[in-house]
């Protein structure tokens, strides 16, 4: 037991009604905030512990308002005290999409999933004050975190002049292929870790308080081309085709033909998995979390495949089969 957690014991006594019955941990983050389900009186719920030094919960709250509004299925905040950093939330149950997804259940989850993602996209307002842009210097500074704490730091890699510059030009290339697309609503980590099984309004959406506007494909290729679980290639792009014809359908303009599409998917990609590849790292090597070195080697393997098929991408493609191998370690 901590400071942290005697000072939410105390917050959640002054808060819930009833008498707690127990409470235990509901999941782990890739941050510096803890989640603890709690039983009592009554449903379940789930407090968050968010370090004010550390974390800020105003954007949790306001954005999880706004999507309900956008009737997607999101915890709503029963109590808060954001000077302390507690937040008292509905429990959106045990049930993630990444223990349930096999290849029986996949078409109706990614269904569920895809549809609440395109009512995110139409019914969000790309011009509204509340969130941020995924804007030139938010894009180059995620895909930094490849070069800095995964070649760099966790590799321990010494790059010469003319790799520095391959790094410069594709991160140029990918931020362009962003930067190119319909702007929407995006959560920013839509995948099946973040996502929900739940008997009514399936997915439940969770991890959603660093939402931007940008790319129209980020979130696509977050849930499609998981960092924790990956699918055949031909079926991946079917469901991407099958999601452009589902905003098509529902008025959103400028998507292109099936190949720009693609193109675009495809691209982001390879922005969003370098981004992923250094957060792992970083996880690791900053924050004692070494787990997540296990999803580098699918990470990195979504972005070889998209770089061998792309032109543009040669240069990556030669320099990372140069000097990291298959397994995320240096060559």
């Amino acid at each position: 037991m901590d400071d942290r957690f005697e000072l939410m014991m105390d917050w959640l006594r002054a808060v819930l009604p009833g008498r707690i019955s127990n409470i235990m941990p509901a999941s782990g983050d890739a941050s510096f905030r803890r989640y603890f389900r709690v039983y009592g009186t009554g449903p379940s719920r789930i407090v968050m512990d968010a370090p004010p030094d550390k974390e800020d919960c105003r954007p949790f709250v306001a954005i999880a308002k706004a999507l309900h509004d956008l009737d997607l299925q999101v915890p709503q905040v029963l109590e808060a005290d954001l000077e302390q950093g507690f937040l008292l939330l509905t429990d959106l149950g045990t049930r993630q999409y990444l223990a349930a997804l096999d290849d029986t259940r996949v078409e109706h989850l990614y269904q569920d999933a895809l549809a609440a993602l395109a009512r995110l996209q139409v019914r969000g307002d790309p011009d509204t004050t509340l969130l941020p842009s995924y804007d030139t210097a938010l894009l180059h500074r995620e895909m930094e975190l490849f070069r800095a704490w995964f070649l760099g730091g966790h590799l321990g890699l010494a790059l010469e002049a003319a790799e520095h510059r391959i790094l410069d030009e594709t991160f140029a290339i990918l931020c362009n292929n962003a930067l190119e697309q319909p702007r929407v609503w995006v959560h920013r980590d839509y995948h099946s870790r973040n996502l929900m099984v739940t008997a009514r309004a399936n997915p439940g959406i969770l991890d959603f308080q660093d939402a931007v506007v940008g790319p129209v494909t980020y979130d696509l290729v977050s849930l499609l081309r998981d960092c924790y679980i990956a699918w055949p290639r031909e079926r991946v792009e079917d469901w991407a085709l099958e999601h452009r014809a589902r905003l098509t359908a529902l008025g959103l303009q400028g998507l292109g033909d099936g190949n720009s599409f693609l193109r675009w998917f495809d691209l982001m990609g390879v922005q969003r998995h370098l981004k992923a590849i250094g957060i792992f790292a970083r996880l690791n090597s900053r924050d004692g979390k070494p787990g997540y070195l296990r999803d580098i080697p699918r990470t990195l393997a979504y972005v070889l495949d998209i770089a061998t098929r792309y032109p543009e991408l040669d240069d990556l493609n030669q320099l990372l089969r140069r000097r990291v191998d298959t397994a995320g370690t240096a060559a």
